[in-house]
C-alpha cells in the first residue's frame, strides 16, 4: 500500500504518546485522556464550533491507515472508542456521539497515523454543515480541562474492564 506521508514524516501521534515535545505539535501531554500499552485517547488540539470536545483514539503502533491496521489492534481502538463516547455521554449530557474515521487524502485524512475521531453532539449543532475551515485552534488549559473531565471516568472503564478480562 501506497504511503501518504512526506518523506521525513514525523508523526505528531507518535510524537505525543511518547511525550516528546516539538515545536510544530499542537498537541500537549495535558490533552492525553487515556493511554495503556496498545491505545491512546487525546483532546483533539482543533475543534469545531459547536462541538468542543473532539478526542482522537489511537493505536500506540504506528499504522497510516485502515488498510494496514491489523484486526486485533482495531478491535482495542474500537473498545476505547466506545468507553470515550460513554464518558462524554455521562461527563459533557452531550444529546449524542458522532465518530468518524478517514482514510488517504481523498478520504479526509490529514495526519498520516490511523485515529478515530470521536465527537460529542447536540441537538442543532450543524456539525455536518461546519467545515474543516472553521475548526479552531483550542488553548492548552481549555484542552486540559475537557481531557480531566472524561480521565477519572475512563480510569475506572479500564478497572471494570480488567475485571472482565480475567
Amino acid at each position: 500500500m501506497q504511503s501518504h506521508a512526506p518523506e521525513g514524516y514525523d508523526c505528531p501521534f507518535c510524537m505525543l504518546m511518547r511525550r516528546e515535545r516539538n515545536e510544530n505539535l499542537y498537541s500537549e501531554s495535558t490533552d492525553v485522556v487515556y493511554q495503556d500499552d496498545r491505545v491512546c485517547a487525546f483532546i483533539s488540539s482543533h475543534q469545531w464550533p459547536n462541538n468542543p470536545g473532539n478526542v482522537l483514539v489511537a493505536p500506540i503502533e504506528h499504522f497510516e491507515n485502515i488498510y494496514e491496521l491489523p484486526v486485533e489492534v482495531g478491535a482495542a481502538v474500537q473498545e476505547l472508542v466506545q468507553a470515550v463516547a460513554t464518558a462524554m455521554k455521562e461527563s459533557w449530557r452531550c444529546d449524542g456521539v458522532s465518530t468518524r474515521q478517514h482514510n488517504e487524502p481523498a478520504g479526509g485524512q490529514d495526519v498520516w497515523h490511523y485515529h478515530v475521531h470521536v465527537t460529542p453532539r447536540f441537538a442543532g449543532d450543524h456539525f455536518y454543515a461546519t467545515y474543516a475551515s472553521e475548526r479552531t485552534l483550542m488553548p492548552v488549559q481549555e484542552r486540559a480541562k475537557y481531557a480531566s473531565d472524561l480521565h477519572d471516568r475512563l480510569i475506572g472503564w479500564k478497572r471494570v474492564l480488567a475485571l472482565l478480562h480475567q
